[in-house]
């Protein structure tokens, strides 16, 4: 009786703070409007249904009674069959869900919980539910009263912080970050509408109010970095346009070498700002198109320069202030053994929905197996969502903001005054490479 009246207390509060606060603020502040609304009714259908679902899908622990045979054991007397559901805490609040913690029973293990997380989400009305274990004995149930990765107006346009990117939105409600200080080199996968060209999209406009230098390599004729034009430095639009910016890259790389060296710095972050070069962002849009070829001897050796090339890039890019980023539709070892290679030296990765499972095993599966699962559960509906592994060696779903070709043209023509002065793509002696953006 005592719970009922607190609940019924509850309730009253936060009908009476809805009515003094205004409905249409609620809409303004989502947040507040599931703290004072969502939040209660969820907390209540997960502690009053916890046993019933834990009961159905066999998620309890059943103790033998203690039994006494009569009879010649056809006739037993004891207590009727005792099951007990694992303990849980109250459900906490989070930004628009809740966050349980559930102590498993001896002999309990995390398996089954995993698999009955869409029976949860039916029995408390919630939009997704994702189960993890943080310690031994221990499960942490996440449950999402909306969908976090809903459609919503991007931030404020501004230059933000050198060679970080906010492309969209975490399912956990924070802002979804690419850093390039952190995971220097990105893999983007993603087939046909999946949003990979919008993420894409959304990296490069944010890059582009920054001052670092923006080198394309787009072998389906330019068509999605020719976007960018006016803010590139340079763009290669075939493999053997490719095959002399890569090795421009390189040798660029050699010479800022030589400049840490000459000032005893161990990386181009370390130099006087008077002489350290500008960052450079490699951008490369369908990798595939630098692997396969048709079995003539010409092509084969430019497949193996852009390979070698690449993979020295992301071996050695971080310290010297180059980055890179490769997008494909599928990125699987049939394109031969340096894409394994490259992929070891690409920290960050994102998954969208992908045709084939070898793409989301190349992507995400020595990261993290679990994620591989998720990322091929992705629909055809939910375009821009993917999956993307965390610094910690997790997972976690995001959805990128959406931005138009008209906004990205004119993002480009706005900051074509940015696109530095680089010595290396204007001289004489054969190093420079790609078409002059």
């Amino acid at each position: 009786m005592d719970v009922l009246n607190v609940v019924i207390t509850l309730a009253g509060l936060c009908f009476l703070l809805w009515v003094l606060w205004g409905r249409d603020r609620f809409r303004v502040r989502p947040d507040v409007r599931w703290y004072l609304t969502g939040y209660l009714l969820m907390a209540l259908r997960v502690v009053f249904t916890w046993k019933r679902v834990c009961q159905i899908n066999d998620l309890s622990v059943s103790y033998r009674p203690n039994m006494r045979s009569i009879g010649g054991g056809f006739v037993v007397r004891g207590e009727s069959l005792r099951v007990s559901a694992p303990r849980i805490g109250w459900p906490m609040p989070t930004r628009d869900g809740i966050r349980l913690r559930v102590r498993l029973r001896p002999g309990q293990t995390p398996g089954p919980f995993l698999q009955a997380g869409e029976a949860f989400g039916h029995a408390w009305r919630a939009h997704s539910v994702r189960v993890t274990s943080p310690a031994r004995g221990w499960l942490e149930i996440t449950a999402t009263g909306g969908d976090p990765l809903g459609k919503g107006e991007p931030p404020a346009e501004g230059p933000g912080v050198l060679l970080r990117a906010e492309v969209g939105r975490m399912e956990t409600g924070k802002r979804w970050v690419i850093d390039f200080k952190l995971i220097p080199h990105w893999l983007i996968v993603g087939a046909t509408q999946s949003g990979k060209s919008t993420l894409m999209t959304r990296l490069v406009t944010e890059l582009a109010r920054q001052p670092v230098a923006l080198l394309g390599i787009d072998c389906k004729g330019g068509m999605e970095l020719s976007l960018f034009a006016p803010r590139l430095s340079a763009l290669a639009t075939n493999r053997s346009q490719a095959v002399a910016l890569l090795e421009t890259i390189v040798t660029e790389m050699g010479d800022r070498m030589g400049v840490c060296r000459q000032h005893g710095a161990r990386s181009l972050w370390e130099l006087p700002d008077s002489v350290r070069p500008v960052p450079l962002v490699v951008l490369v849009d369908e990798v595939a198109e630098l692997y396969l070829t048709t079995g003539a001897k010409s092509e084969k050796e430019e497949a193996a320069a852009c390979a070698t090339a690449m993979l020295r890039i992301a071996q050695l890019g971080r310290a010297l202030g180059v980055y890179l980023v490769v997008a494909g539709q599928r990125v699987g070892s049939d394109l031969g053994p340096g894409v394994t290679a490259l992929r070891a030296q690409l920290g960050g990765r994102i998954c969208h929905r992908v045709a084939d499972p070898q793409t989301a095993v190349m992507t995400l599966g020595d990261l993290n197996p679990d994620a591989v699962a998720v990322a091929q559960a992705i629909s055809p509906a939910e375009a821009g969502v993917a999956v993307t592994a965390t610094e910690t060696g997790g997972w976690v779903r995001a959805r990128s903001w959406l931005t138009t070709a008209e906004d990205a043209r004119g993002v480009a023509h706005q900051s074509a005054a940015l696109v530095p002065w680089l010595p290396f793509l204007h001289l004489d002696d054969g190093r420079g490479g790609g078409e002059a953006a």
